[in-house]
């Protein structure tokens, strides 16, 4: 009986000193190259938290110059509104002076003054 508990015990030794062997071949085998992964992991973190600002930075820049350009926009259309405006005289003046030569007629005065153009 004792020869059998003997052999038990020793079988049950041998397979706990395999299980700590392998525990032990298998973190030294994988530890390097999970170690490698971990670092490749804080990189790709630290690139996307990077690319996130700079995306942040960009939309803030694009929202500045649509800003920018609304306000040009609304610039040019007030200066294109007063130009008419102050140009109105003048318009009304030139066209007095096309009737004043032609007597009176505006079609005549276009066509006289396409024929001074035209040399005919």
């Amino acid at each position: 009986m004792i020869a059998w508990a003997l052999r038990f015990t020793g079988a049950g030794l041998l397979i706990l000193l395999g299980m700590v062997v392998g525990a032990w071949a298998t973190t030294h085998h994988f530890r390097p190259l999970l170690d490698d992964q971990q670092d490749l992991a804080t990189q790709c973190a630290a690139a996307r938290d990077n690319l996130a600002g700079l995306a942040q930075e960009q939309g803030k820049a694009l929202g500045e110059l649509t800003l920018a350009a609304s306000a040009r926009q609304a610039r040019a259309k007030q200066a294109v509104d007063e130009a008419a405006v102050s140009a109105q005289g003048d318009f009304a003046a030139a066209n007095r002076l096309q009737q004043e030569r032609t007597r009176g007629d505006q079609c005549a005065a276009a066509t006289s003054i396409i024929d001074k153009e035209l040399g005919l």
